[in-house]
């Protein structure tokens, strides 16, 4: 008898453009549920994770993610996150969490003032996620980041709580590819059901793109709900 799938939200903005890869990933690579969902519905429902995927979210226009954050969808998806939902944003995706204080810190522009797409490599800091459980701990992925606005920035008191609750989950390997702070390339929220990160995981989910690393992330959300609903 074929297990249950589980249902995977992937939450489209004007100037989404990674929102077909996470479908992709999903649906292709790991045989789960997945439905695309416009910014200007206001329900959500029967999802088990939502994927705020990246991109250029309106233009990118004012701040990366800051009307975004307002788009109507998201009153829906903060409710999900607040009541324990998993939410994963990837690069504008985690932008936008930010701007809508799901999660701590703000992003500023590279510090190079480019922008940057290659691979890097990440250091797993946490393997006690959703989002990690499969990862071995300190295990080093190579995924690619695209990005202009990468540089993670937290103040002291901030980055202070993150490391005390655990909540860094992935940082760059040295050299920082953009400058943000403590080399963080990925947080979760204090209860672990919502992650931002730059790297574009679904960009490395089969091993023709380079990298399979990316699926772990993705397996390991699958993994996380067939525990949760056994």
């Amino acid at each position: 008898m074929q297990s249950k799938k589980f249902k995977f939200g992937v939450v489209v903005f004007p100037g989404s453009n990674c929102d077909q890869d996470c479908y992709h990933a999903v649906k292709s690579v790991l045989g789960e549920d997945a439905d695309y969902i416009w910014h200007q519905d206001e329900i959500l429902k029967g999802y088990d994770c939502l994927i705020l995927p990246g991109g250029f979210s309106y233009g990118d226009y004012l701040r990366t993610g800051a009307i975004a954050r307002f788009s109507p969808i998201m009153k829906a998806v903060e409710k999900f996150g607040r009541q324990g939902g998993l939410i994963i944003g990837i690069c504008n995706g985690f932008q936008i969490l930010l701007e809508a204080g799901l999660l701590p810190g703000a992003m500023m522009r590279n510090k190079n003032l480019h922008f940057i797409c290659k691979y890097v490599k990440i250091q797993v800091e946490n393997i006690n996620t959703p989002f990690t459980n499969l990862c071995k701990s300190r295990q080093i992925l190579k995924i690619p980041i695209a990005h202009n606005d990468g540089n993670y920035y937290a103040d002291k008191e901030t980055l202070k709580a993150l490391k005390k609750n655990k909540q860094i989950i992935f940082r760059y390997l040295p050299p920082n590819p953009n400058g943000s702070i403590d080399d963080i390339a990925g947080i979760c929220n204090e209860a672990g059901n919502i992650l931002g990160m730059m790297p574009h995981p679904e960009r490395a989910s089969e091993a023709l793109l380079g990298s399979e690393n990316g699926k772990l992330i993705f397996s390991s959300i699958v993994n996380w709900l067939k525990k949760r609903k056994a």
